[in-house]
């Protein structure tokens, strides 16, 4: 008997929530953005518990939030990427703080939330940011426009936001001073061992490909002009041009992964290379600005519509609406559906781990700063596994650092975050079926 439409209805929408949720080996280097952003993060509340002004933890923790950013790239690209995460999160924060401060209307404060998302979400497209990307940028400015707010309290505030992110551009830099090549190092190993993967039938060309593509970038932009650091570069382009010609020998390509990985001496030449490899930088592709527009403004449309919904029903915090609304664009409609199905669901499992973890958190500030430094670092350690996964340990997090303003409802909070996320989710994605495009926008 032939399946009804209902039950092929069914079974494609659980095939499609299934592939939302599955999860994806951990990152090779989730540790880093972790532990650096975890690393400004306690130094910042511990500072601000010391002064006894842990109520303005939400300034600092949009600086240390910047160190989540960039670790992939070479220090000499990190340094000024990480200055544009810095002075953009600084912005985003002053302009949400500016709106507080001068108008009342949720409405407006919704509006301009959203304008600030949609054109975060341009540039990072725009330049190739990379994650966190646009989300982490929005979460932080989007709340800003509905933090209580005095005029002349924000050129302070902002401040701490642009400290702080000091405090992380330093904090992320600092390992070039014992591994001046690191990155470039991994880049080179990801790519001998995608190349080892591609040889033994475990992987794809078209993965070993884009590994090679990413380590040529790393190197072309890798900083140091002494002759060592030439002769480092030199040896890791013939490593690298030995695994793109590779047919063989798989075993031998982990080896040399796992030596630069280490950070081990390398040896003065690649094995089997006759000459230098030329380091090339691959040719971008040119940024698709009328599809970045059109994005922009179907985000714009989106975020608002999603704030002015929770408005409607009453939320004191639409923002989380206007953040979940942002975060469920992708480039298409599916992408999109998938992320409203990670971020509903890891948004519920979060409001459920935010109640376990209160009692512990209200015990003392010591215990409140502890659980969240521990949730920013577990976040970005489930993250790489799936973005639902990452996003349990974030919304407890954003929960947590309303707390340190002073306890708040948790039932209430919970309803709240719990309907705003629906809410979002629901009017975001449908917003970007209504209004998508064919054409595909991210790099």
């Amino acid at each position: 008997m032939p399946s009804s439409p209902s039950s092929l209805l069914a079974v494609r929408g659980l095939r499609h929530v299934r592939g939302a949720l599955t999860l994806r080996p951990a990152g090779d280097i989730w540790h880093k953005p972790a532990l650096s952003a975890a690393l400004v993060m306690a130094a910042a509340d511990l500072t601000l518990l010391v002064l006894g002004r842990l109520d303005l933890v939400l300034y600092t923790s949009g600086g240390a939030l910047c160190a989540l950013y960039a670790h992939d790239r070479p220090y000499a690209e990190r340094a000024r990427v990480l200055a544009g995460v810095v002075l953009g999160m600084t912005a985003g924060v002053t302009a949400g703080l500016l709106c507080a401060a001068l108008t009342g209307s949720g409405p407006l404060r919704v509006l301009l939330a959203a304008l600030v998302a949609a054109l975060q979400k341009a540039v990072c497209d725009a330049t190739r940011l990379g994650p966190p990307a646009n989300v982490v940028l929005t979460f932080v400015s989007s709340t800003a426009f509905f933090v209580p707010q005095r005029i002349g309290e924000v050129p302070a505030h902002a401040a701490l936001t642009l400290g702080c992110g000091a405090l992380a551009w330093l904090v992320c830099l600092a390992p070039a001073l014992v591994r001046p090549c690191g990155p470039e190092r991994i880049a080179v190993a990801r790519a001998l061992e995608a190349a080892a993967r591609r040889v033994d039938g475990t992987g794809t060309s078209g993965a070993a490909d884009d590994a090679a593509q990413a380590a040529h970038r790393a190197l072309a932009k890798a900083g140091g002009r002494g002759a060592a650091a030439r002769r480092h570069r030199e040896t890791l382009a013939l490593l690298l041009a030995e695994a793109e010609r590779a047919t063989d020998g798989a075993e031998r390509l982990r080896a040399a992964a796992r030596t630069l990985r280490r950070g081990t001496s390398l040896p003065d030449t690649a094995p089997d290379a006759a000459a230098p490899a030329a380091v090339r930088a691959p040719v971008a592709a040119p940024v698709p600005w009328a599809a970045l527009l059109r994005l922009g403004a179907r985000l714009t449309a989106g975020a608002a519509l999603s704030g002015w919904t929770a408005l409607g029903l009453g939320s004191p915090h639409p923002y989380w609406a206007v953040v979940t609304a942002a975060a469920v664009f992708q480039a298409g409609v599916r992408p999109s559906g998938h992320r409203a199905v990670q971020r509903v669901v890891g948004n519920v499992v979060g409001l459920l781990l935010f109640a376990v973890l209160l009692p512990l958190t209200r015990a003392g500030e010591i215990a409140l700063v502890a659980v969240t430094v521990a949730l920013l670092a577990g976040a970005e350690a489930f993250i790489t596994r799936n973005y639902w996964l990452g996003t349990v340990c974030v919304t407890p997090m954003a929960l947590l650092l309303g707390e340190f303003a002073g306890r708040q409802d948790a039932a209430v909070s919970v309803l709240d975050r719990g309907g705003d996320t629906l809410v979002g989710a629901t009017v975001g994605l449908l917003a970007c079926v209504l209004m998508s495009g064919r054409r595909r926008v991210s790099g």
